[in-house]
């Protein structure tokens, strides 16, 4: 079997991974420069910092397993139990940016990055020993062959790619909006006062949550991601990029005490929390060949991205 994953977030790594395991030959398509999607993490200068998920919890034996296998090996580690309240559940984090995961996982994969795929059509003549029933376009006019295609972008990107195809498409489905997260990231001349243990959720109506990167122990310098709340973003998502920072600093104020933004960076998700969680763990068309996964199946978490992988994986390999 040959099969592409559109899509090298956790989700599309861990299908892939799933599918090698089994034996598969696969391909992981991504439009970005590197693996991880929103296990990003961004060096400036000396700082370093997650500017997409901020810590990760666990609730499910697989995941547990995996997050396991990244303790014993370093990776990993419990970065508090709570913030502001001790409720004694572990929140982890990468001992070297999110982003690091997402490198591990992909490791040993066959990964093409700065790969757009365009759209997704069936392939030229009949399946036979030399043909494959589905073809992936590429932006460049390239294509990529494969007896199945598993799709982990965000649910509308899913739609377009599959829009000129047979596959009968759920409306309901396919039209799941999202939220929206407009980030800053800045860079400080000294600590600034986020409180211990250096993350702070849902602190006022601009921010969702912030987390202080030296505290949590992945910043060499001192360093601040803010994340603005779903419905500040899109009242502010038109705005030019100054603008946004300008306004986010001001309300960062705050949380910086006397310390003095030295950089700042402005990373906008459009795509960033699906507002619909699907009851399955993944979608797939009646024959098995296109399969769906991500947040929005299995909850809008790093473990619900990672677990609807898995399933998607399990369900073309059993």
């Amino acid at each position: 079997m040959r099969a592409v994953v559109i899509g090298a977030g956790i989700a599309g790594l861990v299908a892939a991974r799933g599918l090698v395991n089994a034996g598969v030959d696969v391909l992981v398509i991504e439009r970005s420069r590197s693996v991880g999607g929103r296990m990003a993490t961004r060096r400036v200068g000396a700082a370093t910092l997650d500017h997409g998920a901020q810590f990760f919890t666990t609730r499910t034996p697989a995941f547990r397993k995996q997050v396991g296998e990244w303790v014993e090996r370093g990776l990993v580690r419990v970065w508090s139990h709570g913030f502001g309240t001790d409720d004694g559940y572990p929140r982890f984090v990468a001992t070297a940016g999110m982003n690091s995961l997402a490198k591990d996982l992909a490791v040993g994969l066959e990964v093409e990055c700065s790969t757009m795929a365009f759209a997704v059509r069936a392939g030229e003549g009949p399946p036979s020993a030399t043909t494959y029933p589905w073809q992936v376009v590429i932006d460049d006019g390239s294509t990529r062959a494969a007896d199945a295609i598993v799709i982990t972008t965000p649910l509308p990107q899913a739609f377009a790619l599959l829009a000129d195809t047979s596959v009968g498409l759920d409306d309901t489905l396919f039209r799941t909006d999202y939220d929206r997260t407009i980030t800053m990231l800045a860079v400080l001349d000294h600590p600034g006062i986020v409180p211990n243990p250096g993350g702070v959720q849902e602190p006022d109506s601009t921010f969702s949550f912030i987390g202080d990167s030296m505290a949590k122990g992945v910043s060499a310098e001192p360093a601040i991601t803010f994340h603005a709340t779903a419905s500040w973003s899109e009242q502010h998502w038109s705005e030019s990029k100054e603008q946004l920072l300008d306004s986010l600093e001001s309300a960062a104020a705050p949380w910086l005490g006397d310390a003095t933004v030295v950089e700042r960076q402005l990373k906008k998700w459009r795509f960033a929390t699906p507002r619909t969680i699907w009851p399955d763990p993944y979608w797939a068309t009646p024959d098995n060949t296109i399969i769906l996964a991500g947040d929005a199946f299995a909850g809008p978490r790093i473990e619900g991205a990672h677990n609807s992988g898995m399933a998607a994986a399990h369900s073309l390999t059993t």
